[in-house]
């Protein structure tokens, strides 16, 4: 019989081999099965799952939750070989996680956010490209709806600008898909194209769209300290604040911009919403639906559409 460790990568193996990326899964059922080695156990218990789970003491009970749920999962694939497995039951770390709430940024603040990224000050020479760089990169976060992950991970070969057609590869459990561009969006794109080809024109630099001063893959982390301190340049966080408006918020922004034209063009957004989940690649159109009560001015065009419906009625 596999051991308990052996038995966690093969698990992990045929999760990945299906597209899940299993990060923070993959780095617990890891701990996990140190921790039972620790305790000499052979399999597992609903009790030993829990006391791993609520470690270390002072985490908040959403860490517990999300550490027990990732040996509820590979519980249920441990019991089909070895029946001695207890799977931990759902009531055991009761939490429901809550939603950040999204901040639906305006035109002028989208307008003042890419202004402030064209001037970027640059302290050498190597800095050249940065500001087209995150003009380009915000402004295509903003009109697309793409996760970070998704631009940051996008090749030379998955820009055809003259299909006006983004390749995203290897997005949410492996899945690709076409994301149409915008004209506009494609002159934006294209000068940022050949800006770069001129930057790096005569010196080595790896195949990522959007590379770092020395060429190599742009890290998230830049991107966010970029963010903030332009955010906080025009004003939409405060000097000192640690919390406030997120990239990701520019995805949400996309989402509910479309509903709401949806509502106003008299589409109907529930039939819609399939084509939306798909264009921004989620799993499930649950997560989709989400957007349908996220955005005040989308209330407002809901509860107008209903308005008509009782008027319209004899």
């Amino acid at each position: 019989m596999n051991t308990l460790h052996q038995a966690i990568q093969d698990y992990l193996t045929m999760r990945r081999d299906l597209g899940f990326k299993l990060r923070e899964a993959g780095k617990g059922l890891l701990d996990f099965a140190a921790f039972m080695h620790q305790r000499r156990a052979a399999f597992i218990t609903s009790e030993l799952a829990l006391v791993w789970a609520q470690l270390p003491r002072d985490a908040t009970p959403a860490h517990w939750a999300q550490r027990l749920s990732f040996v509820r999962g590979f519980a249920r694939y441990r019991s089909a070989t070895d029946q001695r497995t207890q799977i931990p039951p759902p009531g055991l770390l009761p939490f429901q996680p809550r939603r950040a709430r999204p901040y639906l940024y305006s035109e002028e603040e989208i307008s003042c956010l890419l202004r402030a990224a064209l001037a970027m000050s640059c302290r050498c020479k190597c800095d050249a490209l940065r500001p087209r760089l995150f003009h380009c990169l915000f402004g295509l976060l903003s009109v697309t709806g793409l996760r970070l992950g998704e631009a940051l991970n996008l090749r030379l070969p998955d820009v055809d600008l003259n299909s006006a057609v983004l390749t995203i590869r290897g997005a949410k459990c492996g899945k690709d898909r076409l994301v149409p561009l915008h004209a506009s969006t494609c002159q934006v794109l294209g000068r940022y194209l050949a800006e770069r080809d001129h930057r790096w024109a005569e010196r080595p630099v790896s195949s990522y769209v959007f590379v770092s001063n020395r060429g190599n893959h742009l890290d998230a982390a830049e991107v966010h300290r970029a963010f903030y301190a332009l955010s906080r340049q025009i004003g939409l966080r405060g000097a000192s604040d640690s919390h406030g408006p997120r990239l990701h918020d520019l995805r949400h922004r996309f989402a509910t911009n479309t509903l709401v034209r949806w509502y106003q063009l008299n589409q109907d957004p529930e039939r819609l919403l399939p084509v939306l989940s798909a264009y921004l690649g989620h799993v499930h159109v649950a997560d989709t639906q989400w957007y349908l009560n996220a955005s005040p001015e989308l209330m407002r065009e809901a509860m107008r559409r209903l308005e008509r419906c009782w008027e319209d009625r004899p």
